[in-house]
This record gives C-alpha cells, sequence and structure tokens, in this order.
C-alpha cells in the first residue's frame, strides 16, 4: 500500500521505463505495467492519466532530470570543455550505474524527439557557447553537425559500456577527449578534461520535475497500450 500518490507514480513510472527499455516499440499493457510495478491494475488506473501518452512522459522526465543534475553538476566551472566533458561522462556512467536507463536511451534516443532533446540540454549548450565565445574551433554553421557527432558519440559509448566492451571510465574519457579534440581543443588539455576526477551525479529537482511531469490522477484510462 502506498503511502502518497507521488510513491505510486514513482513506481509505476520507473517500472515503465524499464519494461521500454525492454522492447523494440514503446508499447506497454496495463497489466503489463501493473506486474512490473508490483500494483493492483486499479493503481495504474488511479495514477495514470492516459496510458496512451506514458512513453512520451516518461521520456520528457527523463530529459528533464538529467538535464538539471548534469547543470548542478557543473556549476562551480565557466569552462564549457570542463562542463561539456563532465556532462559526457555523467551520461555515460549513469548508463552504467543504471542500464534499464542506458538501454532507453539507446533504444530510442536517436529516433524518438523528446529523448533527442536530451543531448540539446547542458552538454549542447556548452557547444554553442564555446563556439561563440572562441573556446571552440567551431563556425556557428557548424555547431548541429557537432551536436548530432556528440550525441551519436555518446549513445555509442553507452552501447559499448552495456554490451561489456569497455567500461564505463574507458567509454567516458574517450569519448570527452575524442570529441573535445575534434572541437580544435589541444590533445593534452583535452585528456586531462576527459580524465580529471569525476564528481557524483547531483540528485534532481523532484518536486519540480513531479509537478511538470505528472499529470494528475483520474479514474480510467481510455486505452490499454501505450504508444
Amino acid at each position: 500500500m502506498f503511502t502518497t500518490v507521488k510513491a505510486a507514480q514513482e513506481r509505476i513510472h520507473q517500472a515503465a521505463l524499464e519494461l521500454f527499455a525492454k522492447r523494440e516499440t514503446p508499447q506497454v499493457t496495463v497489466s503489463e505495467l501493473a506486474e512490473a510495478a508490483g500494483v493492483a491494475r486499479g493503481t495504474v488506473y488511479s495514477n495514470v492519466s492516459s496510458v496512451e501518452h506514458l512513453f512520451e512522459e516518461v521520456a520528457t522526465r527523463l530529459v528533464m532530470e538529467m538535464d538539471a543534475r548534469v547543470i548542478a553538476a557543473s556549476a562551480n566551472t565557466s569552462d564549457p570543455a570542463q562542463r561539456l566533458a563532465a556532462g559526457i561522462r555523467f551520461f555515460v556512467r549513469r548508463a552504467h550505474e543504471e542500464p534499464h536507463w542506458g538501454r532507453f536511451l539507446v533504444r530510442f534516443g536517436a529516433t524518438t524527439l523528446t529523448l533527442g532533446g536530451l543531448l540539446e540540454g547542458a552538454p549542447a549548450r556548452d557547444v554553442r557557447f564555446g563556439a561563440d565565445i572562441g573556446r571552440f574551433a567551431l563556425r556557428a554553421d557548424q555547431v548541429p553537425s557537432a551536436l548530432v557527432v556528440m550525441s551519436s558519440s555518446v549513445l555509442g559509448a553507452i552501447s559499448l559500456v552495456l554490451e561489456g566492451h569497455r567500461t564505463w571510465r574507458d567509454a567516458g574519457s574517450d569519448t570527452a577527449e575524442l570529441f573535445l579534440r575534434a572541437l580544435g581543443v589541444a590533445p593534452e588539455a583535452a585528456l586531462v578534461l576527459a580524465t580529471s576526477d569525476l564528481s557524483p551525479l547531483p540528485p534532481g529537482p523532484p518536486e519540480e520535475a513531479s509537478r511538470q511531469t505528472h499529470p494528475q490522477p483520474t479514474n480510467h484510462v481510455e486505452e490499454e497500450v501505450a504508444t
């Protein structure tokens, strides 16, 4: 028995994330969701406004939460190269620590608009800022291409880790170093930034994320399959 609506929603959203991470398509039935979350079907109906839109809600929440945590982790530095190296490594390390989170990104990150925005968050802003101030040898018109290189490289690094080909430290550091070098950072400096001690990833703002991504509970859903 859950003591709060938020606790039930958290458990349902976490179960949905793990189910989606295992599938080729973002679909799940109410029965499957209830079983995975360890709750009754009625609890799902009471805490999810629309199972049809559950995938997008989970993806949106993931984007907002990770972006906030990456920003908080780099609050003490103004160097976009340092923030970028740390941000890339945060993504790879979290995928190692939470494999279902990493699989969700790899499976849907390149094809889902909302998840595509994940790497359009703090790391992407640092690419643009670094180009604007001359920290990176990057023309303004090259920024979109650089962001594609970054996002595909991070997803590739996560895949290497999840498949056991590389440790998160090696994959994260290599990706950060190579991307910084591609942006024009000197090799020695890129290596230092990519291999420096990585702080813990701060917790996100759960209350704010809950207000913006959790719908108000309703007494029914219209359909039983999420898309």
